[in-house]
């Protein structure tokens, strides 16, 4: 039998089920709060483990089954998944059901996609039971020490779980806790989706500087440790660059070499990139930069291709030879501009999902949430909260008073690290990405006039006119033998 059973039937706080790291460590973060936490896991194996070993002694009482779980909750009875996104959470909540009770809660707190939340938060309230779809962010430690949090589903769940979540949240500086209630159906996972999808972005933009200094400049890791852990005490601080810095000071123990030049170059990603870029599509946001991170992540995963392509095909044997110092001090610049370009458009994203799907998102409160316990948690959160505070109907971050002036000053430099990166055939998608769509976005005229003449012609799609109305569509017959038959107009 588990061990830790001596309860009483509805002593506890929350119920878990998913005994992974991420489980597991919510779990202890919850008792550590003071909650009563019961858990289950479908190899029951793993639940003994737990409770006779990190949970031992702990107010956690172990489950051979989901209706022993159901059975030891406080009503209304809160359950948390954590259990793989897909078809195991159909599952899990299948055996659930005949165990639960109208306003009982359901909490999916695995990396779902939005719409499966959508889909779940409708299904389960047609069973008078509460779904919440809640983004976690933070990783193995964020999960034991505090991680932000995104719920959004029923909004009838939320006072019967804010207590619990908020108190397990990471706290920002002034205290306050990174969980706050999204909106309706999938706005929590979809909030953690371009959470994500930024993640993919800020990663995909450090690895291009860091290889712009290894190849580009010739710097070992010892010296970019030094370059990272400048950054990170100006506008650049942030997790990520923080964690870089530590990387590149890691030795292997093996061969003493660093650490990062013994990992192969091969890339994995779980998805929630791809469903942002996804996203982007089907709302049509441009999100040209978290779309090329993902591709980043597919080239890399072709690592013999690229190792035989590498042999077949040539590119500039230009070396360096300018100032490396002013290069690596461009690179600062370059990289903090192209960050700001990737949350523009992440938050451009979730602004026309709001509207889409009518969730009201609150985009200074995610920045808030943002600012502590997740991955992509950094300094310059406050300001994207003070930009939204000053303009809440803000349409794209480039626009607030701060952020025009800060790309404005780093631009110069931003072009100089691109043109470098060409030049010396060292391959910055994603920074180059960023500032074509900084020039997309400020440019007043763009060559689609010509794209929709191209249209029009082969199939007579129709074009607006700078001469007229907006709204007001058009056909030529372009070889005289067309006739005046047009497509009818519309926009996927």
């Amino acid at each position: 039998m588990a061990a830790n059973r001596n309860y009483e039937e509805g002593d506890a706080d929350i119920g878990v089920v998913g005994l992974a790291v991420m489980g597991e460590n919510l779990i202890l973060n919850m008792e550590s709060k003071g909650f009563r936490v019961a858990c289950y896991n479908r190899t029951v194996s793993k639940v003994d483990d737990f409770v006779n070993g990190r949970g031992k002694g702990k107010r956690i009482i172990g489950c051979r089954g989901v209706g022993e779980l159901t059975a030891a909750l406080k009503s209304p009875r809160r359950v948390m998944l954590m259990v793989k996104a897909g078809k195991p959470v159909d599952e899990f909540i299948e055996l659930l059901l005949p165990h639960l009770e109208s306003g009982d809660i359901v909490l999916d707190g695995g990396n779902s996609h939005y719409p499966d939340t959508v889909r779940r938060t409708r299904y389960l309230a047609g069973k008078g039971v509460l779904f919440i779809g809640t983004g976690v962010s933070g990783g193995e430690e964020g999960a034991l020490k505090g991680p932000a949090i995104m719920p959004g589903g029923n909004p009838a769940a939320w006072p019967h779980v804010k207590p619990i979540l908020q108190a397990i949240a990471a706290k920002a500086p002034d205290g306050s806790p990174c969980c706050e209630w999204m909106g309706p159906d999938g706005a929590g996972h979809f909030v953690k989706m371009v959470h994500n999808g930024i993640e993919y972005g800020d990663m995909q933009l450090i690895c291009e500087a860091y290889d712009l200094m290894a190849r580009g400049l010739g710097m070992g890791a010892k010296e970019m440790h030094k370059v990272f852990a400048r950054w990170n005490r100006g506008a650049l601080e942030s997790y990520l660059i923080r964690i870089t810095g530590e990387i590149l000071a890691k030795t292997d123990d093996e061969t003493g070499r660093p650490m990062v030049d013994v990992i192969l170059d091969t890339a994995g990603q779980k998805g929630t990139g791809k469903w942002t870029s996804q996203a982007g599509l089907d709302l049509g946001i441009g999100i040209p930069q978290i779309a090329e991170a993902v591709f980043a992540r597919c080239l890399s995963a072709i690592k013999d291709e690229r190792t035989a392509a590498a042999a077949a095909l040539s590119g500039p044997a230009a070396k360096f030879r300018g100032d490396k110092a002013a290069l690596v001090r461009q690179l600062q610049d370059a990289v903090y501009a192209a960050k700001i370009c990737s949350y523009a458009q992440g938050f451009q994203l979730l602004r026309a999902a709001s509207a889409e799907y009518k969730w009201d998102l609150k985009y200074g409160e995610i920045a808030l949430v943002w600012r502590s316990g997740c991955i992509i948690r950094a300094r310059f959160l406050g300001r994207i909260k003070q930009a939204f505070d000053r303009k809440p109907d803000l349409a794209n971050l480039l626009l607030d008073p701060y952020f025009r002036r800060t790309v404005a000053a780093a631009q110069d430099s931003w072009r100089k690290v691109v043109k470098a990166a060409v030049a010396l055939g060292i391959p910055a998608p994603a920074m180059g990405a960023a500032l074509s769509y900084y020039d997309s976005y400020r440019s007043a005229r763009l060559p689609a006039n010509l794209l929709q003449a191209q249209r029009d012609y082969f199939g007579a799609h129709t074009y607006e006119r700078v001469d007229r109305p907006r709204g007001q569509f058009f056909h030529t017959d372009w070889t005289g033998h067309g006739g005046a038959t047009s497509a009818s107009t519309y926009v996927v």
